[in-house]
């Protein structure tokens, strides 16, 4: 029988007592071993059970002391969390009859979780080329090839203290497949109750700066192993390749908003420019009031254009598609979300200069998360100043947004269009942009992102929350082979 050595992080007495028994239970488990930290040198290990010593869970270190242990055992089972962990019949050796079956060099399953005293099922989504993202939901229970990972170690020429475990991940993926096997094979505790909408952030939280450092560097090393790097080379834009009516137009797709569209349009109202500029909404099809109240708007002011598309299979990204086409856009197509509203009356005027001064397509400026009532929320501030004018396309790869508000230089945008979709539109169109023109950043504050409990991500269930990942993923995958085709040629 394929034997595994299985690794876990030191935990409560109980807690662990209660995993490394599970482990026990299983016949193929031919040793355990505990990742003790400086914070809990001091446990009380169970019987038969191994320690050794390591500065942080998910580091380099960590990775290199799995892998010197791992020798005489065909694979390696990694729990990521401290909490009990209860696993289902057979499911070990399910995990490894997988792995044995595809020549993964990496086996992760579907789960149940235990949340609130409730337990759910808990699928997960198919790892692919473009899963680039660090906070990829592998679930807690890991199989490694044992040579897979070997082979990996011998490949990390950095360390990290935070990056380890996400670096060991990229690296064994240049080689062998990740693979989902589609079976509840566990039950992990879920301890963070937050809805989606108060996860989603988390990425750009300013306290994670450090770790999100780390990743960047990780993933930078992967691209430049598979072929994806882009070296920081642009095309330069020509502003004046087009005559368009008006400098500028704001545009907002819109959909049953009667409770934020007034504000939203107003806040455009107020921008002072010294260009002429105006303001297209795409309502598709509103039915709370919206489009009455867009009428009024409109006899007010003669720079909003209210459309209503013929079509009614249009999302948010079909509705972008309709404005920019349309024959009163301008030269540069500015975002306003139907909730959201600018900061004050430059923004406008900010956006508009960025594109002359830095030369480039695309524009993305720093928001604030704010209530209904406009009161700050955390994370508060969101700037990316992680992006740099270098590396900023490369590590777009990874991170799952590119910030707002966003802006387009109206030619390139039109040549590219908008996905029809309602979800990662605008991450695809900027990654597409950034794989020849520079895009631009403006760090001070030009955007009021209000969240409530109608925004179309503020409470989604997990079928709809892996429908987007796999979106995103997908996207990065058709991106990734793009610029590694650019690089070929």
């Amino acid at each position: 029988m394929n034997k595994l050595a299985c690794f876990l992080p030191a935990a409560p007495e109980a807690d662990l007592n209660r995993t490394v028994k599970e482990l026990k239970a299983t016949d193929a488990v031919a040793a355990i071993y505990i990742m003790v930290t400086p914070d809990n040198q001091n446990l009380q290990l169970p019987e038969g059970v191994h320690s050794f010593e390591i500065p942080a869970i998910n580091s380099t270190v960590m990775v290199k002391e799995i892998a010197q242990r791992t020798n005489n055992v065909d694979y390696v089972l990694l729990y990521t969390k401290s909490l009990p962990l209860k696993i289902g019949a057979y499911s070990l050796e399910r995990m490894i009859q997988a792995a044995q079956q595809t020549n993964a060099g990496m086996v992760y399953s579907d789960y149940y979780a235990l949340k609130e005293g409730k337990i759910t099922q808990h699928p997960v989504i198919d790892y692919q080329d473009g899963s680039l993202r660090d906070d990829f939901n592998f679930g807690s229970l890991l199989l490694f090839s044992s040579i897979a990972l070997g082979q990996a170690v011998e490949r990390m020429n950095e360390e990290f203290r935070f990056a380890g475990l996400y670096d060991l991940r990229l690296k064994v993926s240049q080689h062998y497949k990740l693979f989902r096997l589609p079976e509840y094979l566990y039950t992990e505790m879920e301890t963070d109750n937050r809805r989606s909408g108060e996860k989603i952030f988390d990425y750009v939280d300013p306290k994670n700066r450090d770790v999100q450092i780390e990743m960047e560097k990780a993933c930078t090393q992967h691209l430049k192993s598979i072929n994806a790097y882009l070296e920081p080379q642009f095309k330069k834009v020509e502003f004046e390749e087009s005559q368009f009516p008006v400098e500028a137009s704001v545009i907002i797709p819109v959909r049953n908003r009667a409770k934020t569209i007034e504000d939203a349009v107003r806040s455009v109202f107020s921008q002072k420019t010294n260009f002429n500029f105006n303001l297209i909404i795409v309502d598709n099809h509103s039915n709370d009031g919206t489009t009455e109240i867009l009428r009024n708007l409109s006899g007010e002011d003669k720079r909003l254009i209210h459309l209503i598309p013929q079509r009614t299979d249009l999302g948010i990204g079909g509705c972008w598609n309709m404005a920019i086409m349309h024959d009163a856009c301008g030269k540069f197509a500015v975002q306003l979300d139907s909730d959201d509203l600018y900061a004050d009356e430059n923004v406008l005027q900010t956006i508009v200069d960025a594109f002359y001064e830095q030369n480039c397509a695309m524009v993305v400026g720093t928001y604030r998360m704010v209530n209904f009532k406009l009161e700050e929320i955390p994370p508060g501030l969101i700037d990316h100043k992680e992006w740099t004018p270098d590396n900023g396309r490369n590590n777009a790869l990874r991170i799952n947004g590119l910030g707002a508000p966003r802006a387009f230089y109206t030619p390139v945008l039109r040549k590219i269009k908008v996905p029809n979709v309602s979800y990662g539109e605008d991450y695809a169109v900027g990654l597409a942009i950034s794989r020849d023109y520079q895009i631009g950043r403006i760090y001070k504050p030009l955007y009021l992102c209000r969240r409530w409990e109608d925004n179309s991500d503020a409470s989604l269930d997990i079928v709809k929350m892996n429908q987007h990942n796999l979106y995103k993923d997908r996207v990065r995958t058709m991106e990734l082979w793009a610029r590694m085709a650019k690089n070929k040629r």
